[in-house]
């Protein structure tokens, strides 16, 4: 991993941090529109960036930079895909979450969403190889499964449903927001 970068565009008292995929960066729809959500709102959103994407072991090494910062505040992680290998460590620090397409497929991250006493959110495509919707209802958290839709939560050859998913993702995320303490 060459570089870590996070911006802050300062808000409010609640930060949210927001983690990328290994090739879906902050700028893309699901992740730009969470942002926005979160600033319109009045969050503090902390976007991380980085120039190539960490190993598993050197994410998990990064989670107290990325997770510990902003202890004084109430504290959101918003992460798609390989970042949502960092539930296990949200879970110890009792941070809620919203899961974009997160790796389901691996038992710690499985594990995790079912033990959190955190709120999470967890956002899936019925396409998506790393989705399991079953594991994902049986976690008990709320979960927004799209049909049709890939790991990008994108339903392929199908841009008029691409969209509805995409605003239904952002609509999850807002009635979450709506129900944190």
């Amino acid at each position: 991993m060459e570089q870590v970068d996070v911006d802050v565009h300062e808000g409010g008292e609640r930060t949210a941090t927001v983690l990328p995929g290994r090739g879906y960066t902050c700028d893309g729809p699901l992740l730009r529109d969470v942002r926005r959500l979160l600033r319109e709102r009045g969050w503090t959103v902390r976007t991380v960036r980085w120039t190539t994407p960490p190993t598993p072991r050197e994410l998990l090494a990064l989670a107290p930079d990325l997770l510990d910062g902003m202890r004084a505040r109430p504290h959101l992680v918003v992460a798609k895909s390989l970042s949502t290998r960092l539930l296990p460590a949200a879970v110890e620090r009792d941070l809620p979450g919203i899961w974009l397409t997160p790796l389901l497929r691996e038992a710690d991250v499985v594990s995790a969403a079912t033990r959190s006493s955190a709120p999470a959110l967890l956002v899936g495509g019925s396409a998506d190889p790393y989705w399991d919707g079953g594991a994902a209802r049986r976690s008990g958290r709320r979960v927004l499964e799209v049909a049709g839709a890939d790991h990008s939560v994108e339903v392929p050859g199908d841009a008029a449903a691409t969209a509805r998913a995409l605003q239904a993702v952002v609509a999850a995320a807002a009635g979450f927001l709506d129900d944190l303490p």
